[in-house]
């Protein structure tokens, strides 16, 4: 799923392969790329579930300017993962509903 070589600028220089877990489960991910991107190359596409109807979200605007993309990261929840980079044995969870600091999970 990883773009290896783009059509105008070329091949990607190479980058440091790290892993982050996702929910428990150990990811690849290529250091200092955002959260969503390495989720995405993983086949992951749900990044949090609503507080009122329990629905699904993903990446939306992947600028940092809707909240779609909020995951708990490293025990901080609401984290914007389409806008905060990848950095080894990061610890990525589903949010359920709104999170505050100190839950695991709400839901």
């Amino acid at each position: 799923m990883r773009v290896t070589e783009h059509p105008i600028l070329g091949p990607l220089s190479p980058v440091e392969t790290v892993t982050i877990y996702f929910d428990g489960q150990p990811i690849c991910a290529q250091e200092g790329e955002p959260i969503a991107a390495a989720l995405l190359n993983a086949g992951v596409h749900a990044f949090r579930t609503t507080a009122k109807r329990k629905e699904p979200r993903g990446i939306f605007c992947a600028i940092g300017r809707c909240t779609d993309c909020m995951m708990i990261v490293d025990g901080v929840p609401n984290t914007r993962t389409c806008i905060t980079p990848v950095r080894d044995g990061m610890n990525v969870q589903t949010q359920h509903g709104l999170a505050a600091f100190g839950q695991e999970e709400n839901k």
